[in-house]
């Protein structure tokens, strides 16, 4: 994970911070996200206090178990519903098991209640053979409708949740995939422009300088042109943050959105506590809860 600093002095967040000059930088970026320099950073609550949600705790990056590479915070989010998937497969299968067992003891139960054995048995005891017969056959309904209950308000619910899941899941990874590429083109763009900025300015200095103690034949319209072209890097420099900012506003905007849609797949066992599982996963595998910034100059 490479840490850089908007401006001077780098330094990776979490480490003891040097003593700042005063007005010096209030923004950091790690892989070309803002975020708030901790010696500067203002009062941040929580966007859902209490609920442990994914859109406050997974906006930093960090490296993979085996420490080869950088992961985003929604990577992880990610597997963590792709893993879903194979489960809710095997929830399913097992319901529909569940539901053979039924259809069959069903069956089995209505077709022993047709039976003839003892039916000729007559009087009181006769009545309480074709009553326990009944029985059967009542317990039998009584199965068959539970079969159908299963499949009708778990077995399909749960097909049709894994049906649509891979694409949406999809859907989701590619879009905030595209936004971060966005992202990274712009502060790359950022960063041109910074440099071409800071050569104007130099430039613009070094003609200054030769002028006034007489060491070159420039005119003050070459003064002036080089400040003309100080100032339009000036210009460009700042177009080209307002439009990284606007890139990581989107990016923030759907990572909220994206972590609250995919929260109701905790939800789909309501026995379950899913507010106490998802605050133990996400004490688990959170990779930061201090939220992206706007970049200054």
């Amino acid at each position: 994970m490479s840490f850089r600093k908007v401006g001077n002095d780098p330094q990776s967040p979490g480490s003891p911070s040097p003593t700042r000059k005063q007005n010096k930088e209030t923004t950091f970026t790690i892989n070309c996200v803002t975020f708030p320099h901790p010696d500067a950073m203002p009062e941040q609550q929580l966007l859902k206090p209490s609920e442990w949600s994914y859109c406050d705790y997974f906006w930093t990056d960090k490296k993979d178990p085996q420490g080869n590479s950088t992961v985003s915070g929604f990577e992880i989010l990610l597997q963590k519903q792709l893993k879903g998937k194979q489960m809710q497969k095997e929830m399913a299968e097992f319901i529909r098991e569940r539901i053979k067992i039924e259809e069959e003891y069903a069956k089995n139960l209505s077709k022993l209640s047709q039976s003839s054995l003892a039916a000729q048995e007559e009087g009181t005891l006769g009545e309480s053979w074709s009553q326990l017969k009944k029985s059967l056959a009542d317990e039998a309904e009584v199965h068959l409708k539970f079969s159908s209950k299963l499949q009708g308000e778990v077995e399909k619910p749960l097909l049709n949740f894994r049906e649509n899941f891979k694409k949406d899941m999809k859907k989701y990874d590619h879009h905030i995939a595209d936004l971060r590429k966005q992202m990274v083109s712009r502060y790359a763009a950022v960063e041109k422009a910074r440099k071409a900025l800071s050569e104007r300015q130099k430039d613009l200095e070094l003609k200054t300088q030769q002028l006034e103690i007489k060491l070159s034949n420039k005119t003050e319209e070459e003064i002036k042109k080089a400040r003309r072209k100080s100032t339009q890097a000036g210009d460009d420099l700042m177009r080209c943050v307002d439009l990284y900012n606007q890139a990581q506003s989107k990016w923030f905007e759907e990572m909220v959105t994206t972590s609250l849609t995919v929260e109701p797949v905790d939800q789909l066992l309501q026995k379950v506590d899913p507010a106490k599982d998802r605050e133990l996963w996400v004490k688990e595998h959170k990779t930061g809860d201090i939220r992206p910034v706007d970049m200054e100059i």
